[in-house]
Order: structure tokens, then sequence, then C-alpha cells
């Protein structure tokens, strides 16, 4: 029997509506293995986007492009959304996702790779949102990685900090847990941030830099 916890996340999580091109770009993520971000996690990355009006943004973990695709609708038309994934041919079916959404091949730079040691050649303080869906033992140097990157305003999001309701439960101790509560514990305690926990989705941790 569902609780009233449940029903009121599955509502919120339903409330968020997906089209035809995002619909079809999960599709091919579920079944390439590329799992995407859940429609109210995505919606709260398009959100948070058209707040900041942002126009250079970095993604880690291109997957098959949903996320790619609620940034890109949140961007300003004439932004830049520089995504990394290790995977070409998820990239391949991104940027035919992004295609079938109208976004010329100009709105997006895809680099294939790892994103360690992608994100050391991106320029200080060049970017308005930086998204990690990538590594989640990585997802500590993400951090120290995007703080460098964001200009003063910027914000961070990382994906899956909930991580299938495991991390709030202390008994679970596998690796990807405990490097998603440590990400957590490091974005608290950073005295440049301003962080948000959001329980869309599969949990998406945000956090806007105050200073350098």
């Amino acid at each position: 029997m569902t609780s009233p916890v449940e029903a009121t996340l599955a509502y919120a999580e339903q409330f968020h509506l997906e089209d035809e091109v995002l619909l079809a770009a999960r599709q091919r993520g579920q079944e390439m293995g590329a799992v995407p971000i859940l429609p109210g996690g995505g919606a709260a990355l398009c959100f948070l986007a058209t707040a900041l009006n942002a126009k250079s943004v970095v993604e880690i973990g291109t997957g098959c492009g949903v996320s790619g695709l609620w940034l890109l609708r949140g961007m300003r038309p004439d932004g830049t959304l520089t995504s990394v994934d290790v995977e070409p041919e998820h990239q391949r079916l991104a940027r035919q996702a992004f295609a079938d959404a109208g976004f010329s091949g100009g709105r997006v730079r895809l680099i294939v790779g790892r994103g360690l040691d992608v994100l050391p050649r991106l320029s200080d303080g060049g970017y308005d949102m930086v998204f990690a869906d990538g590594a989640k033992q990585e997802y500590s140097d993400y951090l120290s990685e995007a703080v460098r990157l964001l200009r003063v305003g910027g914000i961070v999001a990382f994906d899956n900090v909930l991580w299938h309701n495991k991390v709030a439960d202390p008994a679970q101790r596998d690796p990807d847990t405990v490097a998603l509560r440590e990400l957590g514990k490091l974005v608290q305690g950073d005295d440049r941030l301003r962080p948000l926990m959001m329980p869309l989705g599969d949990g998406l941790l945000a956090a806007v830099k105050l200073s350098d």
C-alpha cells in the first residue's frame, strides 16, 4: 500500500510532463543503459538554467540527451551547452535528440572523455552552471572543479544524491552511497556555497557559488 509520503512524491514527480522528444530520448537512454535523470530533476535543471539566464553550462554525463534537453530549454537562445561523456555512441544519440528538438549544432559542444580529464581544460569562472551525472565516486572531485569553473552567482547541481533511498539509510555502506554522503558533507561545509537538497527524482543537490 502506498504511503502518503510516497503518494506526495509521486504527485510531485508526475507534475512535470515530457514531450515526445524527451520521451524518445529517455527510451533510448534506458535501452543503452544510460539511465536518464527523472522528469522532476530535469524540470529543476530547466528552472535553474532559466533563473540564471544561463549562457554557458557544463554537463558531466551526456547520456542520450535527456538532461541536456532540459538544460537547453532553460538556457538563453544564444547559450552553449558543453557536455562530456566517455561513450561516443551515447553522445551520437544525444546529438540526434538535440536536433529533433530544434537545437542547432552550434548550441552544443560534445566532448568524449572522462570528466576529470576534460574539466581541468575549461576556463576558470567561465560558466553559469555545472551539472554532474557521472561516476558517483568522482562527485567530490567534480565539486572542486565546478567551484573553479563557476562565476560567482553560478550554480552546481548533482543528480542521484538520494541514490535509490540508500543515502538516508546509515546501514548502506557501498562505495557509491558513501561517496554521495561525503559530497553532501563537503557542500554543507563549504562557506563559498549555499546548498539546497531537492527530493525530486532520485535527489538533486544544488548550490549557489557565493564567492571565489
